[in-house]
């Protein structure tokens, strides 16, 4: 199964490639600016996620595509990052990430945030019959993001992998800590964070991480929500 989604990530960066004319992985600015906060700012010379990596891949083609993948410079580097130091770490894992924002920032319905390049959706892992599978995702289910998982963490054939979901904060949260940059909350369902707390890492994500423990306007079960504290100019 594994190798039948890297596969899929061959032909959909083929595709990409031949429509587009665009590198995946490409930088589009030596460094970005962003402005305001997260629920109200703008975000200048954003550069967009990699459609997909060695252990990684997008929520959605076409959601990359039109360009709903757009961070700061900063947190791409972060999340690139992460992901591989994973490729070790976690090496039988795969990852996939949710929306981030628009090019320029702003409005970015139906989030309430991700307006100034500081905010990432990560897909939470999933096991299926032992295995781990990307978190399936389609028109028909939102590409993902209304999978709903039970406090358990279970959704049909599907079981979180709060193990790998706890070893990519731990390497998020390094990665963010390499480049001097905090990171300001982490949103995850409450129920479901004490799934986190009871594997390896949850003793260091909860002496280190700051999770949110207030019910967001939305379920946070199916991805994690991570704002980033950079500094940023004023609106």
């Amino acid at each position: 199964m594994r190798d039948d989604w890297i596969n899929m990530k061959r032909r959909s960066q083929f595709l990409v490639f031949a429509l587009f004319g665009v590198f995946v992985s490409s930088s589009q600015a030596d460094g970005s600016r962003c402005f305001g906060t997260p629920g109200n700012g703008r975000v200048e010379d954003a550069v967009s996620l990699p459609l997909s990596g060695e252990n990684f891949t997008a929520y959605s083609l076409a959601g990359w595509t039109v360009g709903r993948t757009y961070v700061h410079s900063s947190v791409r580097d972060i999340v690139v990052d992460a992901y591989a130091a994973l490729v070790t770490a976690a090496p039988d894992r795969v990852f996939v990430y949710g929306e981030t924002g628009w090019r320029s920032g702003g409005q970015f319905r139906p989030h309430k945030t991700h307006q100034n390049g500081l905010s990432v959706d990560l897909m939470v892992p999933v096991l299926r019959d032992g295995e781990s599978v990307p978190l399936p995702g389609n028109v028909l289910n939102r590409y993902g993001y209304d999978v709903e998982f039970n406090d358990q963490g279970q959704a049909d054939d599907y079981e979180i992998d709060f193990q790998a979901l706890a070893e990519l904060i731990y390497q998020v949260h390094l990665a963010s800590e390499s480049r001097r940059i905090a990171i300001r909350r982490v949103i995850f369902e409450v129920p479901l964070q004490r799934k986190l707390w009871l594997t390896p890492r949850g003793p260091y994500l909860r002496k280190n991480v700051t999770f949110s423990t207030k019910q967001a306007w939305v379920r946070h079960d199916e991805h994690i929500h991570i704002d980033f504290d950079i500094q940023c100019a004023r609106l």
